[in-house]
């Protein structure tokens, strides 16, 4: 057996929010044992995380034709969605099972094919005789009409929701003995300071995210970048502040530098417009850490302004940044912007002037809230030793019985 709490469903730090949920929660358990199965093991020693815990590339089946082949008839014949799972865990299951699975990916259940992913997953280790947790999550509350959903939730042996929301919507369909409400682990991330270029002007520089996923759920042709577009010529023309276009996630099939350098085009030769490369979440929640105020759209960058007592705009599209806003200030109106809702071109102007006539009273706000409510998120690892401790229990008593 492998003596070490296995992570798992993480998809690398390429996305700086999947590594700051893993950053944070290894300084969370730093004293005990840890394992991450990764879908990219470069990119996760390449940022941040190599220090923190062991890392284990996941096997992929589509890289392999003839196990591919295999375990589709298997799966086929023998109705064994499972196979799949035990393919690709095949290092920590079997005579390597682990005690302990954490899920670390916070919205898998948001996307169909995710979805399915987790539930079998789940399924795997729990047959195999573990415990599993599901970490930071975000759950759309119509999810939990499915029946399947709900036996998945009921299997866990701990659920962090990140959310009220989310919360809220367990405890309307009877799943509340397993349920611990925490912030997203990342609120406990610590920045890492970093050189800031002089375009910067620390507490003068508004900070912009874009993702071309919100890009992909816009209603409106192209309304998105308009709107983006539109408030960066609103700040140049009204205020003295910079513009620093900040990525956050560096995937191949879904990276922010596509979006951002659509934006930059044009302000090259601008000395108040600045792109940020790549870099480490740590690196990158400093960078956001000093700019006057924040308009992102991906989750994690939103979670580090937020948690830095920076004023910020969500352009968001889920129940994640919905009920993140909610629990900070009591509503998500005026301070989560749906990409769903944007119609016409000013918009994202007119939500950014709300936020910046309100600067002070949300810096405030933040400010008193904070120092608890990312210390709440830290404490969340102490649920993860507690059931540590309780298996620990248990498999001292089993091993007595054996004897």
């Amino acid at each position: 057996m492998d003596n070490r709490i296995v992570m798992y469903l993480h998809g690398g730090s390429g996305n700086h929010g999947c590594e700051a949920i893993i950053n944070s929660t290894c300084h969370m358990l730093e004293d005990l044992p840890k394992l991450l199965v990764t879908n990219s093991e470069k990119e996760d020693r390449f940022y941040s995380l190599e220090p923190l815990c062991d890392i284990l590339q996941e096997r992929k089946i589509a890289d392999h034709f003839f196990a591919h082949v295999w375990y589709y008839v298997w799966r086929a014949v023998f109705h064994d969605p499972e196979s799949f799972m035990r393919y690709r865990f095949r290092k920590v299951l079997g005579k390597n099972r682990a005690p302990l699975y954490i899920s670390t990916g916070g919205d898998m259940y948001c996307y169909e094919l995710s979805k399915k992913e987790a539930i079998v997953a789940n399924s795997t280790f729990c047959r195999a005789g573990a415990k599993t947790v599901l970490w930071g999550c975000s759950l759309e509350p119509e999810l939990l009409q499915e029946t399947e959903v709900v036996e998945d939730m009921k299997r866990y042996a701990l659920i962090t929701p990140r959310e009220s929301i989310t919360a809220e919507a367990l405890r309307k369909v009877g799943i509340t003995e397993n349920v611990k409400l925490f912030p997203d682990p990342a609120f406990a991330l610590e920045p890492q300071k970093t050189e800031l270029p002089k375009k910067f002007v620390a507490g003068k520089t508004i900070g912009i995210n874009i993702s071309p996923m919100i890009v992909r759920n816009e209603k409106v042709p192209g309304i998105t970048i308009d709107n983006y577009r539109r408030l960066i010529e609103h700040i140049l023309q009204n205020t003295d502040d910079c513009v620093a276009l900040i990525p956050h996630v560096m995937w191949n099939y879904n990276d922010d530098r596509l979006t951002l350098k659509e934006l930059y085009r044009g302000y090259e030769a601008n000395e108040r417009v600045l792109i940020f490369p790549d870099m480490s979440c740590q690196k990158l929640k400093y960078i956001i850490s000093q700019c006057r105020a924040f308009i992102g759209a991906r989750t994690h960058a939103t979670i580090a302004a937020y948690s830095s007592c920076v004023p910020t705009l969500v352009v968001g599209y889920s129940v994640k940044a919905r009920g993140i806003a909610r629990d900070l200030f009591g509503s998500e109106e005026h301070y989560v912007l749906p990409v769903q809702a944007l119609e016409k071109p000013e918009e994202l102007i007119r939500a950014y002037d709300w936020i910046m006539e309100k600067e002070q009273k949300i810096r405030n706000r933040l400010e008193t809230i904070m120092p608890e409510y990312c210390a709440r998120a830290k404490s969340a690892g102490d649920e993860i030793r507690k059931l540590w401790e309780e298996i620990r229990v248990q498999e001292g008593q089993h091993d007595e019985a054996a004897h």
